[in-house]
């Protein structure tokens, strides 16, 4: 730790921070107590098993869009094989149509 004769500026969860160069406003933060370094520990894990439970929920999501953008494209093609076959029928009941006024005229 570098010598410094002034107390301590602020003090962030029980460690003092001391201001080394009133100029430059450089601090130095003395070595943390085991109890810190296990305080410090367990929040370490504790956002590492955030982090991981975050990155299963994006694999789940990216595997769930996956799926809905396979069952959008299926749907899309259904949707024109149904266009497709209601313009064929379409066509033929208005030939139908045709069909039975030239048979009423002839008639």
């Amino acid at each position: 730790m570098i010598p410094c004769n002034e107390p301590p500026d602020h003090v962030n969860d029980g460690i003092p921070i001391i201001k080394i160069d009133s100029a430059g406003d450089r601090f130095y933060i003395a070595p943390m107590s085991d109890e810190t370094n296990a305080k410090f520990e367990h929040e370490l894990k504790r956002l590492e098993k955030r982090v991981d439970a975050l990155v299963q929920v994006c694999d789940q999501l990216q595997d769930e869009n996956r799926s809905l953008k396979q069952r959008q494209d299926s749907l899309t093609s259904e949707r024109a094989t149904l266009l497709q076959k209601n313009e064929q029928v379409r066509a033929r009941v208005e030939a139908m149509i045709g069909r039975l006024k030239a048979m009423e005229q002839g008639g």
